[in-house]
């Protein structure tokens, strides 16, 4: 009995010290730092407990009912931008995160700083929608979307939003505008 005694507590400790602190910044399919798709909107505070909270509730014509909760470091610097699926509930699961803080990085280092060329390298693209000024590349892989400006593509290909845009048709260098994560958890 001592010997099986033994073995589980040194079973325990290999276990204990191979566990590691999640990484605050690290970009996950299903996380983002400590923010999970599972994550509810009354968590946050615990969350960001060091950080700024600011959420916006406007209900207008004008706003189209965007709630967003606004994340903030201590010194004002802009982290994220979550918007739950019903801002009203405090229950309610996030549906989107915006990243603002390049040091929110994927496990391949993809971050707000990164160019297309990043994206294309380390993930396979799902899709590509062409919009008025932007086009949004998307992956699935880690549930992501990419917002580049349009003005980042060659001239002819930036007015015409029935055009097919391929991977092949945008600059290696285009640069990376908005960065989100969608996670489709219902309430």
């Amino acid at each position: 009995m001592n010997k099986s005694f033994l073995y589980l507590t040194i079973l325990s400790l290999i276990f204990a010290s191979c566990s590691k602190e999640q990484d605050p910044f690290q970009i996950g399919k299903q996380h983002i730092g400590l923010l999970t798709d599972s994550t509810q909107v009354k968590d946050l505070k615990a969350i960001f407990s060091k950080d700024s909270i600011v959420k916006s509730l406007n209900d207008t014509e004008f706003t189209r009912n965007i709630n967003d909760i606004e994340i903030f470091e201590k010194g004002g610097k802009k982290l994220l931008s979550i918007s739950p699926r019903n801002p009203s509930d405090s229950t309610s699961y996030i549906q989107s995160v915006r990243v603002f803080d390049p040091r929110f990085k994927t496990d391949k280092k993809l971050s707000t700083e990164s160019s297309f060329k990043d994206i294309a390298n380390n993930y396979k693209i799902t899709r590509i929608d062409n919009l008025i000024n932007s086009i949004v590349v998307t992956v699935n892989e880690i549930n992501a979307s990419f917002t580049i400006d349009k003005k980042e593509l060659p001239a002819n290909m930036r007015f015409d939003m029935s055009l097919k845009i391929e991977a092949v048709h945008i600059p290696d260098n285009a640069k990376i505008k908005f960065f989100f994560l969608n996670w489709n958890k219902t309430d």
